[in-house]
Order: structure tokens, then C-alpha cells, then sequence
């Protein structure tokens, strides 16, 4: 299995800010993540004048469902200067989502810190009491 600074370097490698047009550009945050099964995909973020972009967890989150595969055993996200971000709270949701095992996703945060998508999401929605015996 992949270790953490491995994927951290994978998504490291990815971060190359560029211009895709007067509009929009991509590559100033880049994801890595793990799956439960080893694979590893990446990602990066297209930013838009109008707000329609995505974040880089959103794109690899994306090319590892398109290859059959959502659960993730852990994820980081890196700028182009090398920081580890947080994943925001959509990204958060997105990847809880996709598969609610993803509550066990460990998320690599700046300082050296792990946390799981579940820690990250506290109180969440989709773990409300069964409404049948309320």
C-alpha cells in the first residue's frame, strides 16, 4: 500500500497552475487518493470566471468512479506551494456520498494530522436515528 507521503508527492507532482483560457485556468490544487483496493488517482482544480469549476478531489474522485472504484481509503489535497488543504465541505459530502464507507477515509491535514471524512463531518445527515422507532 501507498504511504502517506507517497501520495502526497503524487498529488505534489500534479501542481502546475496553467491557463486553459482567458476564462478559466487549472492545476493550482492537485488531489491524490487511495482506494481500498491500492489504486491510486489524482486530480486537479479548473477554476472559472463564473464559478462553475471544480476542486481537485472532485476530478479524482471522478476518475476513480469512472474506473469502477469508490471507496477510498485516504486522500490529500496540496497547492502549488506544497501546503496539504482540507478538503472543503462539498468535496466532504461529495466523497461521503459516493460511498458512505468513505466515513473511514483517512484525510491527510496540514500539520502532520489525520483525521476520517466521519470526524470531519460530525452530526451528519445521513447518520440520523432509524425515523421508523422515533
Amino acid at each position: 500500500m501507498i504511504t502517506d507521503q507517497e501520495l502526497y508527492e503524487r498529488a505534489r507532482a500534479k501542481t502546475h497552475k496553467r491557463m486553459l483560457s482567458g476564462e478559466a485556468s487549472a492545476g493550482s490544487v492537485a488531489s491524490a487518493l487511495v482506494t481500498d483496493r491500492g489504486n491510486v488517482y489524482v486530480g486537479v482544480c479548473i477554476d472559472t470566471a463564473c464559478g462553475m469549476g471544480f476542486c481537485a478531489e472532485h476530478n479524482a474522485v471522478g476518475s476513480m468512479i469512472t474506473d469502477g472504484e469508490s471507496a477510498i481509503a485516504a486522500i490529500v489535497a496540496v497547492n502549488r506551494h506544497g501546503d496539504i488543504l482540507p478538503p472543503c465541505g462539498r468535496c466532504r459530502e461529495f466523497i461521503l456520498q459516493v460511498n458512505t464507507a468513505n466515513g473511514g477515509t483517512r484525510v491527510l491535514l496540514p500539520g502532520e494530522r489525520v483525521l476520517t471524512i466521519a470526524e470531519l463531518l460530525p452530526e451528519h445527515w445521513l447518520a440520523r436515528p432509524n425515523e421508523e422507532t422515533v
